[in-house]
């Protein structure tokens, strides 16, 4: 399916989550700091601005080089915000959020919308990966509240960095209006990083159920099961294409020559239910697996992978065109066709130093929600921005 400027892999378990606004003064005092006032704040917006209440014009941080961003609005002002996904209407947005100063210590869920931000998730455990059903009266996401009360224990990084694959998240699917949930697919393991097909008909999720982090799919109701992938090596993050035709995610990119040992390598840590994920390249194939092809070959990390709306290009986050293991990471597109690409085919998008990731462009194709480090009040804060996106560019 996921961290006060750590290397921000949006792991399985990612620490990033929307940081509340508390109340419309608050955040009024806000647009004054970041927009002049909250009047001239309010008349800049557009009309056709999804109405996301609390949205602040923010234009001037749109970086030198950012041509595909036309106007800028950020949507959170502190914390750690991340994984925001437009509903099927295009009218709110589902995410996660950890500020413990708020006393959110671990990720939970929320929804963006014209009454601004509000928890749905009970608060128990720790959550991730949350996604609107084609319905938008309820979402899915992962949770360990079935087990665990409180905050898992944080990953042991005297080895490097790595996620945590807890075995104890399972994918819930929970009705907004009753906050009824049912576990979608159960099964031992770790089941997580759940997306849906903008077809409504297919859900596809990562899940150690065979053994390795592998992706599924299954129906709305988590019947019709079917095993998409089938290589060592962590596979994840996947999303559909707008024509539900076909796949793209992250896939751990073993060295040419040393696959057998790093392979060794990863099935130690997978045993201790960790992944280490500095090295990921994007993968892409039909909805049913076949016709599989690595969509890139940059070296260090590639994932967020997300289509553009017309389905030609992938819009993905990465940290190859800096330094190993960077905590600089920033939107390129792709072609979605071909590969595996090299840099000559990537077209840089977004240029701040620091961290961009999580796009999703809106259903109509004329906004896009991403999350970033920019604005942030103090070192660590990643917030939600919406750009109007530029075709043209």
């Amino acid at each position: 399916m996921n961290r006060s400027q750590r290397i921000l892999f949006a792991g399985p378990a990612s620490s990033l989550v929307l940081l509340s606004l508390v109340a419309c003064q608050e955040t009024a005092e806000v647009g004054e700091q970041l927009a002049g006032s909250s009047l001239e704040a309010e008349a800049s917006i557009p009309v056709d601005l999804p109405s996301l209440r609390g949205a602040v014009r923010a234009d001037h941080l749109i970086e030198p080089g950012e041509t595909r961003f036309l106007e800028l609005f950020q949507l959170t002002f502190g914390g750690e915000n991340a994984e925001a996904y437009w509903s099927f209407a295009g009218d709110r947005l589902v995410l996660q959020r950890r500020s413990p100063e708020d006393g959110i210590d671990c990720d939970r869920i929320f929804v963006f919308d014209e009454n601004g931000l509000h928890q749905i998730s009970s608060g128990d455990g720790v959550t991730t990966c949350s996604y609107f059903l084609p319905d938008d009266e309820s979402v899915l996401y992962a949770s360990t509240f079935a087990q665990m009360d409180g905050c898992p224990a944080p990953p042991d990084r005297s080895e490097g960095y790595v996620w945590n694959l807890h075995p104890e998240y399972e994918i819930y699917v929970q009705e907004l209006a009753t906050g009824r949930a049912r576990n979608l697919a159960p099964s031992p393991g770790y089941d997580a990083e759940a997306t849906v097909s903008p077809t409504g008909d297919l859900i596809v999720f990562t899940s150690t159920r065979s053994g390795d982090p592998e992706l599924w799919t299954c129906n709305l109701e988590g019947g019709d099961l079917k095993r998409i992938t089938n290589l060592p090596g962590y596979d994840g993050g996947a999303f559909f294409s707008h024509d539900g035709q076909r796949l793209i995610w992250r896939s751990t990119a073993f060295t040419p020559g040393a696959e057998q040992e790093e392979q060794r390598a990863f099935a130690a840590l997978l045993a201790r239910g960790l992944v280490r994920p500095s090295a990921m390249e994007l993968v892409t194939s039909n909805v049913d697996g076949s016709n599989r092809q690595t969509l890139t070959a940059l070296g260090g990390a590639n994932w967020a992978p997300y289509f553009s709306p017309d389905d030609s290009h992938v819009l993905f986050s990465t940290n190859h065109h800096v330094e190993a293991q960077s905590r600089n990471f920033d939107l390129f597109l792709v072609p979605s066709e071909g590969g595996p690409h090299g840099t000559d085919q990537l077209e840089r998008v977004t240029t701040y130093e620091g961290f961009d990731s999580f796009p999703m462009f809106h259903p109509s194709g004329e906004w896009l929600a991403f999350s970033s480090n920019r604005g942030g009040a103090k070192e660590g804060d990643t917030n939600l921005f919406v750009a109007r996106w530029r075709n043209d560019a």
